[in-house]
């Protein structure tokens, strides 16, 4: 899991993002079954994907991964790459759209992350995934969001999660404890009043 973390960083820090689309293509999908277009709340960016690892062992972990994007871009089909590296390595992963801006200022999009969340802890029994075993991770703007979830319990708890039933957190290239300078992120933001 360590090696695979690594070399995950390193690919997205060398590529910047803007190569999604080369990181799909190289990444085989011959390891993993999707189902895809999964609708987990009554908007139309409430949905999501999971990649199934093709032979998949008795009750595999699970992992919620939530893509960056400045909060203001991105869709799950260009995280692809992920979903498939992580079913090689045995891991379900489920990887949802959630609302961006302008659409949606902060919290709404950890609103719908929250929700994704608790439709992964409901329903992934259904495709073979340990619900002790229900990670959220994130790259970019995903980790801030993936990170709330874990550390403000108020988002779950508003969806009827335990918090407790988050087995851990992974947060790639995540803004933690930022200081909001461009004026693009103020507006997703301004209703946060941390500026």
């Amino acid at each position: 899991m360590k090696n695979f973390i690594a070399l995950f960083i390193a690919s997205i820090l060398a590529t910047g993002c803007s190569s999604l689309k080369t990181l799909n293509a190289i990444v085989p999908d011959g390891n993993s079954t999707l189902v895809s277009n999964i609708q987990y709340g009554p908007l139309s960016r409430h949905k999501l994907d999971i990649h199934l690892p093709k032979n998949i062992q008795p009750k595999p972990p699970v992992i919620v991964f939530f893509y960056g994007g400045r909060w203001q871009s991105g869709e799950r089909l260009d995280y692809q790459f992920v979903g498939q590296s992580l079913a090689k390595r045995g891991f379900i992963t489920v990887i949802p759209d959630y609302r961006l801006f302008p659409d949606t200022e902060f919290p709404g999009f950890i609103e719908d992350a929250a929700k994704a969340t608790q439709w992964t802890l409901n329903n992934i029994q259904q495709h073979g995934g340990d619900t002790s075993q229900v990670y959220v991770m994130g790259h970019s703007a995903g980790a801030h969001i993936a990170a709330l979830l874990v550390t403000n319990k108020q988002y779950l708890s508003d969806q009827r999660v335990d918090s407790t039933n988050i087995a851990g957190f992974i947060g790639l290239s995540g803004p933690y404890n930022f200081n909001i300078t461009d004026d693009d992120i103020k507006q997703v933001f301004r209703q946060a009043n941390t500026f």
